[in-house]
């Protein structure tokens, strides 16, 4: 027991004895946490999916109370509540929900005065209401409901019993502003309650101390105790493969032709998850297994994001009784949700990173010594390397790191404001208090007083307007915000998730499915049919940001694209991958998948090179009049976007030509009219490292990037409020307003410090500098090959049909012409 703790003391008989009523034995790590929870420690919890993380961090508060108040007996008639105990902040609504059942219950079986409630953007008003009155003992909640109800006065009577914070599922949080913000939600609850523990609770993570460092504060961190699982979660990864394989792949051409393996792999088990990366696929897959097995309707759901709240919640209670045999999702259900009945997990399409792999496994056999079961299903031959890599990557531990969103300046005037809000604060205290986080650590004095200045003035070009005067001085020099109408637009917009416009989607007469993107809906005319929420439906109109609809006679239409969808190849995987495709080049074909891809890696082999671990690989290809460079950089879609763009830009200023480029997550294409350089040294100055981040903002319109960029960073900032409740605006009306804050910011204040920001996250989350800077290092170390081929090789080929499916083809199907190219290549290969 760590620092003298008692090894039985009341609260810690009565939770062990609670765990042998469910026939459970604490592992070692739930044991240390309890201990180090009773020993007034903070840190953070990291097990696998399904070992019991809940109960570990749990069962520290629950002793701690029975302790000081005396054991209770399991409850049969009301008593008097105990008041806030614990907060546990979820990333996910329907976590907070499923969460909070599994603590109603232990609580009840412990004889616990505990009362467990959500607070989340689904509670009514009438419950927030009563919350803002009087807490519950166990409040679940969000990082964004938590920021709201600081944004109330009385905050330190509210939170004033609070004894622990426990921040789930922090891997999920820590990498975006949504874990700034929750830092600066812990910064201000530890300056309430000084000495508050808190916990986070996470699962496949590669980069634990800074996980637990960003959490913690640099104060805290070195105090901080991380506690680990001892062993990992076993997990047992097969893929379907078809029976025969074309030898030039391209992007989508397995896919649905799977479909009848995946039904088989459906109809042998229980119950079903069945994963894709995109909403756009979930809708597809959804629509294709229920036009194969029309007996299966009623036991096949779809859950994402963007289905109706309701829907979601019937799917998962089905899902949890065991009622459905297969559920079609998204990331929607790949947190913590315990769903015991789930035999297994199919993911469609490379789950392109380790951790989310690992995260998707573990919803089968949810059960501490269960082997979580996940079947992968190509979409297109080379998803079989990643299917191979990511297999060995989780039996060598070897999980992505998520490196933490830094120093955010829109979140930071956002949080002002809701402080200012609430029981307002000092300037000085303040400063101490956001610096206490981790990504406000190196905040200076100039950049404080910017923020200070830009809430209370509006900054140097705003202070004529008196709206933007949000928070004042009082004759006590606190920060406070006293105009009603500030209130009113700020608490709705309180929040980082930002989004293309959410369009409603309602059946005339009847209920809302739930939310489409704008971008999409407004391109179709009354009349035209897409496919949502597992649906075939006819657009009526679109009148005030709902789109109302009916039932469509006809079964096909057009499938909605988010914009959220891109996952890009992780640079874990990336480097497996590369292991991967080197043991092929030396004849070893040691996986199914391997073996499977052997004919597709052999032509390679004939016509080209396959290109070794430490070896870069550049084909040249003369097709059609038009030269062709292909770079294998194995870099993943974003970092190879910003790539080729780069790439292009440094040629155009040693030749006289023009270049169109393409990216997927294995490299680039580059086409031309004129012949790209044959040696070696040209192409290493082509990816030099040298003055990346100038050429970089000279090959790409970056102006006009960060412009559309900046409407995020302005909506999180709070100048251009989404609307009041019920009133939202469009995603036109906010890019229209925001736009206007970029050029007057860049004509009379350009040192403003939400310019730098929207720049500076250009370059880092949708070019990936950081990444590219990686691959062009590697290069300086790697063999350098120039191959001249007759022909698009296998590793060629998904690039050229990338290419030409963004093309606008008139009489030509885009799949039609692929497939003519293949018939061409295959007869050449012969």
């Amino acid at each position: 027991m760590s620092r003298g703790v008692p090894e039985a003391t009341p609260g810690r008989r009565a939770v062990e004895a609670w765990f042998a009523g469910r026939g459970w034995t604490p592992f070692d790590f739930q044991r240390q946490a309890w201990d180090a929870f009773a020993a007034g420690h903070s840190g953070l919890l990291h097990a696998p999916t399904g070992m019991g993380k809940t109960w570990a961090a749990w069962g520290g508060p629950a002793a701690a109370w029975i302790d000081v108040h005396g054991e209770g007996k399991p409850r049969r008639r009301a008593v008097a509540a105990a008041p806030l105990t614990v907060l546990w902040l979820t990333p996910l609504r329907a976590l907070a929900g499923d969460t909070a059942r599994a603590l109603t219950e232990a609580s009840e079986q412990l004889g616990l005065p505990w009362t467990v409630e959500t607070r989340t953007g689904d509670t009514s008003a009438s419950v927030k209401a009563r919350q803002r009155d009087r807490l519950p003992t166990v409040l679940l909640t969000t990082p964004e409901s938590l920021s709201v109800l600081l944004s109330h006065p009385g905050a330190a009577e509210r939170f004033g019993t609070l004894a622990s914070v426990v921040v789930d599922e922090w891997h999920e949080l820590m990498g975006s502003k949504r874990g700034v913000q929750t830092q600066l939600c812990l910064a201000r609850l530890r300056a309430l309650r000084p000495g508050l523990p808190q916990w986070g609770v996470s699962a496949t993570l590669g980069n634990l101390p800074e996980a637990m460092a960003v959490l913690l504060g640099p104060r805290d961190a070195a105090g901080g105790r991380l506690i680990e699982a001892a062993r990992p979660r076993r997990v047992e990864i097969t893929t379907l493969r078809p029976a025969t394989m074309e030898r030039f792949p391209w992007a989508g051409h397995l896919g649905l032709r799977m479909l009848p393996e995946v039904l088989e792999q459906i109809g042998a088990a229980g119950s079903t998850l069945l994963f894709t990366n995109t909403r756009s696929q979930a809708e597809l897959w959804f629509q294709a297994i229920l036009r194969a097995r029309p007996d299966w309707i009623g036991r096949v759901a779809i859950h994402h994001g963007s289905v109706d709240r309701e829907v979601r919640a019937d799917v998962e209670r089905m899902l949890r009784a065991g009622e459905l045999a297969c559920v079609v999702c998204t990331s929607s259900l790949d947190l913590g949700v315990d769903y015991t009945p789930v035999d297994q997990v199919i993911q469609v399409g490379s789950p392109k990173g380790v951790a989310r792999l690992l995260q998707r496994a573990g919803r089968s056999g949810h059960r501490p010594d269960a082997v979580s079961r996940i079947v992968g299903v190509p979409t297109n031959a080379m998803e079989l390397v990643e299917f191979a890599a990511a297999r060995d990557a989780v039996a060598a531990r070897r999980i992505e790191s998520r490196p933490p969103t830094g120093r955010s300046m829109d979140v930071l005037v956002q949080h002002l404001v809701t402080i200012a809000l609430g029981d307002g604060f000092d300037a000085e205290a303040m400063f101490a208090e956001v610096r206490s986080t981790h990504a406000y650590a190196d905040l200076d004095a100039e950049a404080w007083r910017w923020a200070l200045d830009f809430v209370t003035r509006g900054g140097a070009c705003l202070e004529a307007y008196p709206q933007y005067r949000k928070v004042t001085v009082d004759e006590e020099g606190l920060h406070r915000v006293t105009q009603p109408a500030v209130a009113r637009l700020h608490r709705p917009s309180i929040g980082t998730i930002t989004s293309d416009g959410a369009v409603q989607v309602r059946v005339r007469g009847g209920r809302s499915l739930g939310t489409i993107e704008e971008s999409f809906i407004t391109r179709l005319h009354p009349g035209e049919r897409f496919v949502f929420a597992g649906r075939v439906l006819e657009l009526i109109g679109l009148r005030e940001m709902t789109a109302e609809v009916r039932p469509a006679r006809r079964k096909t239409g057009s499938v909605p694209r988010w914009n959220g969808g891109r996952s890009p190849l992780s640079t874990e995987l990336a480097a497996v991958v590369r292991e991967k495709l080197d043991a092929a080049r030396r004849g070893l074909f040691e996986d199914p998948e391997m073996q499977c891809l052997r004919p597709i890696l052999e032509l390679q082999a004939r016509w080209s090179v396959i290109p070794g671990r430490e070896e870069l690989l550049v084909e040249r290809v003369q097709y059609r009049g038009c030269f062709h460079a292909f770079v294998f950089s194995f870099a993943g879609r974003l970092a190879n976007e910003g790539l080729a763009a780069l790439v292009a830009h440094r040629v155009t200023r040693r030749l006289p030509c023009s270049i169109s480029a393409t990216a997927t997550d294995h490299g680039i294409e580059l086409m031309s009219d004129e012949p790209f350089p044959a040696e070696a040294a040209d192409w290493r100055g082509y990816l030099s490292g040298e003055s990346l981040v100038e050429d970089l903002l000279g090959a790409l319109n970056a102006s006009q990037l960060a412009r559309r960029h900046f409407r995020e960073i302005a909506r999180v900032a709070c100048l251009v409020p989404q609307g009041l409740p019920g009133r939202p605006k469009s995603s036109r009306q906010l890019q229209a307003s925001s736009e206007l804050f970029f050029d007057v910011f860049s004509d009379f204040d350009p040192e403003n410090h939400l310019l730098r920001q929207a720049s500076q996250e250009v370059l880092e989350r949708e070019l990936e500098v950081q990444r590219i800077a990686g691959v062009l290092e590697a290069c300086r170390g790697q063999h350098l090959r120039v191959v001249d081929c007759e022909r698009f090789s296998p590793l060629a080929f998904p690039l050229y049909a990338e290419r030409i499916r963004g093309q606008q083809l008139s009489s030509e199907d885009w799949v039609e012409r692929v497939q003519r190219m293949v018939v061409q290549l295959e007869t050449a290969a012969g």
